[in-house]
């Protein structure tokens, strides 16, 4: 399983970002795709997650309405929409992987394969 995040970068509060991760190694149906993220001195945090079976997605009450997650299947790989973006949001943003579970996608805490991170830092 490989997992290759990009579009990490600085930006103003308010703004927007767009994160990718291109996803290699597996077939992209029998899994769910995520974004976490993980600011110094702080644990993981689930972001996100997309069915890669079906395109189910959940975003977190907490950036419900600001971060947005689609796939493209045929390129499979996930996007991360951020927009309104806070100095809070600043962290290393990952991408992750977890076997559907009888078809369902499992929880952030049961994603098995993360790649490496991309820096998002929200700064004037």
């Amino acid at each position: 399983v490989q997992l290759q995040a990009s579009g990490g970068g600085l930006v103003k509060p308010g703004g927007s970002l767009r994160l990718s991760c291109e996803a290699s190694g597996f077939n992209f149906a029998d899994y769910a795709l995520g974004w976490f993220r993980q600011a110094p001195g702080e644990r993981r945090e689930g972001l996100s997650t997309i069915s890669g079976r079906d395109g189910y997605a959940y975003v977190r009450d907490s950036v419900r309405g600001r971060f947005a997650i689609s796939s493209d299947r045929a390129k499979n790989t996930v996007y991360l929409q951020m927009d309104s973006l806070e100095p809070d949001d600043t962290a290393v943003y990952y991408c992750g992987a977890g076997r559907l579970i009888l078809g369902q996608v499992p929880t952030f805490f049961e994603f098995e394969y993360f790649g490496q991170g991309t820096q998002v830092t929200v700064s004037s």
